[in-house]
């Protein structure tokens, strides 16, 4: 599977943005797909997913209650609705796909395709 995100760009505090991450391939719905950043000088890091049917997401703590990760498999995409978005978001952001059954979803290793990232810059 290939995946493409789009959606980023420089927004204030306190906006709001969606990233879409466009996958190729008639297998979609086998793979779960989670959402990572990776700010300047810092590690990459864990921020959503969403298991293959959609039923069930999982997010890191710093972007409970602001973001929603969702998937529509019949168009093949996962959208990220980022909310009240604040300066320590910036980042560039990558969707990955894993094909196992029940990943560990934070962990970047169960993740076998990568898109090439999408950065978002909130200023104060």
């Amino acid at each position: 599977v290939q995946l493409q995100a789009s959606g980023g760009g420089l927004v204030q505090s306190g906006d709001s943005l969606r990233l879409s991450c466009a996958a190729s391939g008639r297998t979609f719905s086998s793979y779960t797909i989670g959402w990572f950043r990776q700010a300047p000088g810092k590690e990459r890091e864990f921020v959503a997913a969403v298991t293959r049917s959609g039923d069930y997401t999982y997010y890191a703590d710093s972007v409970k209650d602001r973001f929603t990760i969702s998937r529509h498999n019949a168009n093949n995409t996962v959208y990220l609705q980022m909310n009240s978005l604040r300066p320590e978001d910036t980042a560039v952001y990558y969707c990955a796909a894993s094909p196992q059954v029940y990943p560990n979803y934070r962990d970047t290793r169960v993740y076998n395709y990568w898109g090439q990232g999408t950065l978002v810059t909130v200023s104060s």
